[in-house]
């Protein structure tokens, strides 16, 4: 099992939500997330904003749907612009899962 977490843009996260649903990936947990990437914040005029509004999206998926997955995120949550700020994409393995309400273990 993998766990995919994808900072994307707020104004992508319907189309995205709405593509995973589509695609058989129903289960999400989404969060509000402030931070800044590798340009370090954007300037507007004088000011700096240090923190910038994304949302987190975490999926927990089995190894093989894991590129799937990451495509669906990509192709639905870029701007196309090119720019910088559409977002980041963390894969990290998941040694366990359980369900609380029937302590069975996986997906």
């Amino acid at each position: 099992m993998l766990l995919v977490r994808a900072i994307v843009r707020p104004e992508k996260v319907g189309i995205v939500m709405s593509e995973l649903a589509a695609a058989g990936f129903p289960a999400v947990t989404k969060m509000d997330v402030y931070g800044r990437g590798k340009q370090k914040g954007i300037t507007v005029g004088e000011v700096h904003y240090d923190e910038i509004p994304k949302e987190m999206l975490m999926i927990v998926v089995r190894d093989e749907d894991k590129d799937d997955l990451v495509k669906l995120i990509i192709r639905t949550a870029k701007t196309g612009t090119g720019t910088f700020g559409d977002g980041r994409i963390f894969v990290t393995p998941v040694e366990s899962a359980y369900t609380i309400s029937s302590g069975t273990e996986g997906l």
